[in-house]
């Protein structure tokens, strides 16, 4: 959604790597995304192909490095994490979560991600629920900005900035995600 909402709406030159070659065809549903969008994308399966392919694309306004979705708990995952970052040396890094995680788990998450570095955060699935107050209690315990919500599976339509007055809305019911 980000690089659509770039290429698209801001008219900046995109390219997409991947590391998630682990999911059954994440890299290929990625792949044909890319392609929809008329963006560049380079699946990598080691630290030396991420440093090729950021070096591939550095023409290019920005690079979203797709990082596969594995477990915090796992510190094998997490070691293998920390090496593509550090080639990486990304702008940004920001963690995804999904709102209906209970808080304790955000932050539990969070915790453990942020050995390896965090910077912002994207709260997906607010229209899969009308329970907001997780994400309150998670960023008072984070401390970190919120980057985006995503508000469903239209792209690249439904990712937007968190506006305060809307937020403070939705906790309080008064207005839809």
């Amino acid at each position: 959604k980000l690089a659509a909402n770039l290429t698209f709406t801001d008219s900046r030159q995109v390219a997409l790597i991947t590391l998630d070659t682990y999911r059954v065809s994440a890299a290929e549903q990625l792949r044909t995304f890319a392609e929809i969008i008329g963006v560049p994308i380079k699946i990598v399966f080691s630290p030396a192909d991420l440093e090729e392919a950021i070096k591939a694309y550095l023409d290019k306004d920005v690079i979203f490095i797709d990082t596969a979705g594995r477990s915090p708990f796992n510190q094998e995952h997490m070691e293998e994490l920390r090496e593509f970052l550090n080639i990486a040396r990304a702008d940004e890094t920001i963690l995804v979560l999904s709102v209906n995680t209970a808080t304790p788990d955000i932050v539990n998450i969070y915790e453990r991600f942020n050995r390896v570095g965090v910077d912002k955060l994207i709260f997906t699935k607010l229209d899969e629920t009308d329970c907001y107050g997780q994400i309150i209690n998670a960023i008072g315990e984070i401390k970190k900005p919120l980057a985006y919500f995503t508000t469903g599976q239209n792209v690249p339509d439904d990712i937007e900035v968190p506006d305060p007055l809307k937020f403070a809305r939705m906790v309080l019911g008064k207005d839809e995600a």
